[in-house]
């Protein structure tokens, strides 16, 4: 349990993992301790090989885990070994021979053009400094991309209205530029005047609630998911519906595949090429509905 306790710590202290990433990789960790002494006595760490991992798998197939769920598991326990073998703990890595279940990759939802042309007219915000407020972050998801807790994480200091830059920051605390049009830059003057104006102000937040304080995740999603629900009947009605649209649009406009992966803020360009999917499904629907022999 000390071996777990002191990867955990590494992964909030030197490689600034979040919370909630830390909590799921230690209940993946004492799963497989738990089930690893069960099947052998006076087994530790250092004595696990291929064969118990892969039954651990199965296992957890069997008892009908959800494929992410046991690939996360999985991926946990590659992480541990790797740090295990850096601090001379062991001398190899059993988990990298095993693979995981396949899983299928949900297509992201997106709203149609038609849908976000609806979604930027004025008269879909109720008039005065929260309408204002609201159409700002909405525009902003729309325009950039960002995440929400990105967008939440915003001060006022992180806009650039002179360079249409915002500076973000991302996941592990990883900043990065991303530019804005002119639209969301009147949008962003409107607002800041207003919220300059007013009367309690307890926070450098960028958006602000009712008392002056910097908005809330929950209270940004539920706004979001409102003006979504004007415009849409999707099921799926959050923030990350407008930055699966903001890259879908931009690749449906020729946009650049490695440009839409540095906006976004992706490590890696195959997380990008989901989006490769989505257009691909949505050229083959035109086709269906539009060629006679289809």
């Amino acid at each position: 349990m000390m071996w777990i306790d002191s990867f955990l710590d590494y992964l909030q202290l030197e490689r600034n993992y979040s919370q909630r990433t830390i909590e799921a990789y230690g209940e993946s960790l004492r799963g497989f301790e738990e089930y690893f002494k069960k099947v052998e006595d006076n087994v530790g760490w250092q004595d696990i090989d291929v064969d118990i991992i892969r039954n651990w798998v199965m296992k957890q197939v069997e008892e009908k885990y959800k494929p992410a769920t046991v690939n996360r598991n999985l991926s946990a326990l590659r992480s541990f070994y790797t740090y295990l073998l850096k601090k001379g703990l062991v001398t190899i890595n059993p988990a990298v021979k095993v693979k995981g279940p396949k899983k299928s990759k949900p297509l992201p939802y997106f709203l149609k053009e038609s849908e976000t042309e609806h979604l930027m007219e004025d008269s879909l915000y109720p008039e005065g400094y929260l309408g204002l407020r609201d159409r700002t972050i909405i525009t902003m998801f729309y325009e950039t991309g960002v995440r929400l807790s990105e967008l939440e994480g915003l001060d006022c200091s992180d806009v650039s209205l002179q360079s249409c830059q915002l500076k973000v920051t991302g996941k592990r605390n990883k900043q990065r530029i991303v530019p804005f049009g002119p639209s969301l830059k009147q949008l962003l003057e409107e607002y800041l005047q207003e919220r300059n104006a007013q009367e309690v102000i307890d926070s450098d937040a960028l958006f602000l609630n009712r008392n002056g304080g910097r908005l809330s995740k929950g209270s940004i999603g539920a706004l979001t998911h409102r003006y979504l629900s004007m415009v849409t009947t999707m099921k799926k009605r959050s923030p990350h519906v407008l930055r699966h649209t903001f890259a879908t649009q931009i690749l449906n406009h020729d946009g650049d595949l490695r440009a839409v992966k540095e906006l976004l803020g992706h490590e890696s360009v195959a997380t990008t090429e989901i989006y490769t999917h989505t257009t691909f499904e949505e050229l083959k629907k035109i086709y269906k509905q539009a060629h006679p022999r289809s």
